[in-house]
């Protein structure tokens, strides 16, 4: 039955309830403390067995929650370095952990994530022009415990180191190179310098690269300084379009001379043999004549005039010993034997030649008569 039903027993107040009244408050109170007094009082035999026997307890949870405390986890991508009473110990890598707490302190630290930073600035070029220049810095951590040891603030150095690697690369280089030719130079000097001064702090950070995002001239000459750069670039254009031009006239005039020297080279060819040939010929008929210089030179003056009468129409004929004058009309005489000739007999060429042999016998027979009656 509870305590506030009719016929209840007394409250937990320890009031009487049964007249249903509202308890007191002030001698709950009271009791309550009597009882605390009681517990904690050197005469109390009871509550000093009672302590007693609650310390163990207490000890061992408390044990267990600062035992459970020191447990902790580290990620693959992370490192731990231990503390112990404010000094080095050891650095750890992934996987569960326990430290002593109040005794031990771990810093975790991410060395595998790859983080960035941007700056932007004016500064001062080598040929003292101002140029303003924005980058972000790609990095690292390398070293764990340098990083969390070595220097207060690892990332207010590094923007500091940034600015001052930065602006002594930028003034040792002109303006035409900071911001348009020798840009990805710059961005790996200053990478370079940058990971030199890292490196002399022994901050432990490592830097992965550099990007010039932007480099321009200062508002107020910008005007000027496109018309520049696009007065460059329609140099580079046409250089580009005569290279082009080059390229192309160059093959072909090589190829002409050379078809000129290769056809030089025949006709010297062709002019030799033939001069080698005619040579040949000579010493040749030279032999010949040698052994029969009548008929030789009767057969050359034969060829000769065979060459001559070749493309000849009209052909005259002087007669030795007499006044007569021999006209063989050759054009006609063809004309006369194509209308005459019937199909499948002589051509022109065979009219003409029988025609010359007829008149070269005859020229023969009236000189032998000539030299016959010479002698007689």
């Amino acid at each position: 039955m509870a305590w506030n039903e009719p016929g209840g027993g007394k409250d937990p107040w320890g009031g009487n309830r049964n007249d249903q009244g509202p308890p007191d408050i002030d001698e709950a109170l009271k009791k309550l403390k009597e009882k605390l007094a009681g517990f904690g009082g050197k005469g109390g035999g009871n509550g000093g067995a009672s302590f007693k026997s609650i310390l163990p307890i207490a000890l061992l949870v408390l044990a267990v929650i600062w035992g459970l405390l020191g447990v902790y986890q580290v990620d693959e991508k992370e490192q731990a370095v231990v503390l112990r009473l404010g000094k080095y110990s050891d650095t750890l890598g992934s996987g569960l952990h326990w430290y002593p707490p109040f005794l031990e302190s771990v810093v975790t630290v991410g060395v595998t994530e790859e983080r960035q930073y941007s700056t932007r600035g004016l500064m001062l070029t080598q040929d003292e022009n101002i140029v303003e220049v924005a980058l972000s810095v790609q990095y690292n951590i390398a070293s764990a415990k340098d990083f969390v040891l070595s220097i207060r603030a690892p990332e207010t150095s590094l923007k500091q180191a940034t600015d001052s690697a930065l602006r002594h690369v930028v003034g040792s280089t002109g303006l035409d190179g900071v911001i348009s030719t020798e840009r990805e130079q710059v961005a790996i000097a200053t990478a370079d310098k940058l990971q030199d001064l890292l490196n002399l702090y022994s901050s432990g950070i490592n830097v992965v690269k550099i990007n010039i995002e932007d480099a321009r001239p200062p508002n107020e000459v910008r005007a000027a300084y496109d018309d520049v750069i696009k007065a460059r670039e329609d140099l580079e254009r046409l250089v580009n379009e005569a290279q082009a031009y080059s390229n192309g006239i160059i093959p072909e005039a090589r190829g002409e001379a050379q078809r000129l020297r290769e056809e030089a080279q025949g006709y010297m060819s062709q002019v030799v043999s033939k001069s080698e040939g005619e040579a040949n010929r000579f010493k040749a008929l030279l032999k010949e004549y040698e052994k029969a210089p009548e008929v030789t030179r009767e057969r050359l003056y034969i060829d000769a005039i065979e060459q001559v009468m070749t493309d000849s129409t009209k052909i005259l004929l002087d007669t030795k010993g007499g006044n007569n004058m021999l006209y063989l009309p050759l054009d006609k005489l063809v004309q006369q034997g194509n209308s005459a000739t019937p199909k499948g007999s002589e051509t022109n060429n065979q009219l003409i030649n029988r025609v010359a042999n007829e008149v070269i016998e005859k020229l023969q027979r009236n000189s032998e008569q000539s030299q016959g009656e010479r002698r007689r």
